[in-house]
């Protein structure tokens, strides 16, 4: 299907292909995290689609492979593959530049302003999301949300740590708010990541070096940040019988110390979430619901607008650790220029 984008985050795994900590196949189209108006569709996939606004994911599933009947615990296998490959989940390339073949990033490429799609890549939600709104719900908020709502469930008596106040991090703690947790500790180095936390319902916000010397323990702690210290912070803050989940993508070779005799004796538990844990077509619409009853402030994420020329100041930002979440804005056909 073809999609005309009209809003793209900007997240660190579209800095990872840049910066070399992921490889993938060169060219690449990046971006993943995008929400569009659906204009063309394959003879396999329904009209009714056409005009309707659709979430990107960036992990297709398959809907047969192991991975795929594990409810989400584990990543689609052929999805992963075509995700290294540079393809879409058909194993096809789509996208070409002067006579080259461009690779897809994640099956999406939403650094665009159209993308060619397969329909396992797509979520359709209702006209009322803003297409910004939209677009942070197919990966910040499926990948950090999905630690407290499938990874690690939380209720009315968790108490929650997030490491790493990011676009992906800042998501997880909204969720946790927006199900209900007890306490939430925010854990950040940088100062206005630790005041904005505040600001979207976390009880605590702290430094690393804070949190390890305030003793603060909790049930679940997210990783969220991708590098062994914001690990190792999040399973020194897990308390008995608690829970540590790293969502976040450290580069290839890094390495966390931790103590194995902590979790017998603690009867702890430690757990990787890709993407959350999510199923798209199962967990979207629940965001998307949560957020129409003004339980998930999923705009207050978005910590600029810009368009896709400032991609490279946008990068840059977002190496430096000073931004949320970015969106690239496209114009809407009303807008775009008449020749």
């Amino acid at each position: 299907m073809n999609i005309r984008i009209e809003a793209a985050g900007v997240c660190h795994s579209d800095l990872s292909v840049v910066n070399g900590t992921r490889p993938r196949p060169l060219p690449m189209a990046l971006g993943h995290e995008a929400a569009g108006i659906v204009t063309t569709v394959g003879d396999e996939v329904s009209a009714d689609l056409i005009g309707r606004r659709v979430v990107t994911t960036f992990l297709p599933r398959c809907g047969k492979c192991l991975g795929c009947r594990s409810a989400g615990a584990l990543p689609c296998a052929q999805g992963s593959t075509a995700n290294a490959s540079g393809t879409l989940l058909t194993g096809e390339r789509r996208i070409r530049r002067d006579g080259e073949i461009v690779n897809h990033h994640l099956g999406v490429s939403g650094f665009a302003s159209h993308a060619v799609v397969d329909r396992r890549s797509v979520v359709a939600v209702g006209d009322d999301v803003p297409p910004d709104v939209a677009a942070v719900l197919g990966c910040a908020v499926l990948t950090g949300g999905g630690v407290f709502l499938n990874t690690a469930p939380v209720n009315s008596d968790s108490v929650v740590g997030v490491v790493g106040l990011g676009g992906v991090g800042m998501a997880a703690l909204i969720v946790a708010k927006a199900l209900g947790a007890r306490r939430i500790v925010a854990i950040d180095a940088l100062p206005d990541k630790l005041q904005r936390a505040l600001e979207l319902g976390a009880d605590e916000a702290m430094t690393p070096d804070e949190a390890l010397n305030s003793g603060v323990k909790v049930d679940v702690a997210a990783e969220a940040a991708g590098n062994t210290r914001a690990f190792e912070t999040a399973f020194a803050i897990t308390g008995v019988g608690g829970t540590t989940v790293t969502v976040g993508l450290p580069a290839p070779g890094q390495l966390s110390q931790i103590e194995p005799l902590t979790l017998t004796a603690e009867a702890r538990t430690v757990k990787g979430s890709y993407m959350g844990s999510a199923v798209p077509e199962r967990d979207i619409p629940r965001y998307e619901q949560l957020w129409r009853q003004s339980r998930l402030p999923v705009e207050r994420l978005i910590s600029s607008e810009l368009p896709l020329y400032e991609i490279n100041e946008a990068m840059d930002r977002l190496s430096d650790g000073t931004e949320i979440r970015q969106i690239i804005r496209f114009p809407s056909v009303q807008e775009q220029p008449h020749e």
